[in-house]
């Protein structure tokens, strides 16, 4: 029947078997062929691209880009640390004034309103040092170039800089000397105070004039400030009429400018070639310049730029001399902090009401009771209100609707609908704001 002829049912001849491998072996291949041939005749290079990395080399490739991450965010932390030192290490502390102001705690206002700040800004006249000498002869001594109290209210809604004339005679207390003797009490010039005894001897002389508690000092130089303006790339002024003065080392057109430092410099210690020569046109122009140099500030161009916000702090931090309780890049960045949204037209600029002294016309004294009801205002932490100068009104009172008398000066609101109207609860003063753009 044939049956001998065939292999048991279920086994597979050895010839069948071998054939059968061998053409397994031939037309398979390996997985990772028929992978990456992806089903198309001539393998790799028919379906467009380059092998796969294997799984090892896939997860190696992963660990170096994370050691990479990580090593720029090791990196931008350093880097962010150091530049935090350096701008801390910048600021000077002076614990002297310190020192000598707790000596005279007894003597100091108390500090009336919690939450509100009166920070006294000094610009020092040295001559000391390479940059400041070519101003004149360095004798060892330094006067007050301009003073200012900044006050900032418990709200931080708005801010107030009171300059105080550096001619206003006024009682210089008993100070400490940078030889270590003490000066009998006096009365002289303010800026006289700064030179017999520094900063704790103008906050002490300030807070006896004023009746206003001092929390706060900064001290700069004519360095530190020509570095703050190059740090924003320069302020804009507006000059009424050209500028030529010697003295300042300062020759500009009439119109609007850009001042960069040395020009800054020059603009805001001028004396003799603007105005009257006074010390009041001086203290306007500073003003002026001021409310210029907070609107550069606040804008997105410095804030939001780290190539000029840097070279800003850094100027800032290493030109001035402060507190020991302010004396740190933190709580430099805290006072910041709360006042940066203050609106540019609520940030106001005065100087001290005064009128020429009984001895001497070419120096100040207090006008009152004006003088007081400013201190007044801010030792309670009380709004104020500003308005520009008026120009010279005629010397001949007029005539109101209402048969009132009105003498040059006075106010003249309400006379759409012929009254007279009634009194501000505000008091007002004559100054400006930074939000108000003028020539000068």
């Amino acid at each position: 029947m044939g049956g001998g002829d065939r292999a048991p049912q279920g086994r597979v001849p050895r010839s069948e078997r071998a054939g059968s491998a061998s053409e397994v072996e031939r037309g398979r291949g390996t997985d990772a062929d028929v992978t990456e041939s992806a089903g198309i005749p001539g393998g790799t290079g028919a379906a467009g691209g380059g092998p796969k990395p294997s799984r090892g080399r896939r997860r190696r490739l992963l660990r170096w880009i994370g050691l990479g991450m990580a090593l720029l965010v090791l990196a931008g932390a350093a880097t962010g640390w150091w530049i935090y030192r350096k701008l801390d290490g910048n600021i000077r502390e002076d614990t002297s004034a310190a020192a000598e102001l707790e000596r005279y705690e007894r003597e100091r206002p108390l500090h009336l309103i919690s939450g509100a700040q009166n920070i006294l800004v000094i610009g020092s006249d040295s001559r000391s040092g390479r940059e400041n000498a070519r101003y004149g002869q360095d004798q060892g001594t330094q006067r007050s170039d301009t003073t200012i109290l900044l006050h900032l209210p418990a709200d931080r809604r708005s801010a107030t800089a009171v300059s105080l004339p550096r001619d206003l005679m006024t009682r210089i207390p008993p100070c400490l000397g940078a030889d270590g003797t003490r000066t009998g009490e006096r009365f002289g010039q303010f800026n006289w105070a700064f030179q017999w005894g520094g900063a704790a001897c103008t906050i002490r002389t300030v807070e006896a004039l004023t009746g206003v508690r001092i929390d706060h000092h900064m001290v700069m130089d004519f360095r530190g400030f020509k570095k703050m303006v190059d740090a924003v790339g320069g302020v804009e002024v507006c000059l009424k009429s050209p500028m030529n003065d010697a003295e300042a080392k300062l020759r500009l057109p009439a119109g609007r400018q850009t001042l960069q430092g040395e020009q800054a410099l020059g603009f805001v210690r001028a004396r003799y070639s603007l105005g009257n020569g006074s010390d009041t046109e001086r203290m306007e122009r500073q003003q002026q310049f001021l409310a210029s140099l907070v609107k550069k500030v606040q804008s997105n161009g410095v804030l939001l730029n780290p190539a000029r916000l840097y070279p800003l702090l850094d100027a800032a931090t290493s030109s001035i001399a402060t507190d020991p309780e302010l004396a740190s890049l933190r709580a430099l960045y805290e006072l910041v902090r709360t006042t940066r949204d203050i609106p540019t037209d609520q940030i106001r600029f005065l100087t001290v009401p005064r009128k020429p002294y009984a001895g001497n016309p070419n120096r100040d004294e207090l006008l009152e009771p004006e003088a007081e009801q400013l201190f007044r205002q801010l030792r309670l932490d009380q709004p104020i209100t500003v308005v520009p100068a008026r120009p010279q009104a005629p010397a001949v009172a007029q005539r109101t609707p209402g048969g009132r008398s009105q003498e040059p000066g006075d106010q003249d609101h309400g006379r759409e609908n012929g009254t007279t109207p009634p009194a501000s609860p505000v008091p007002t003063f004559t100054g400006t704001t930074a939000g108000t753009a003028t020539c000068r």
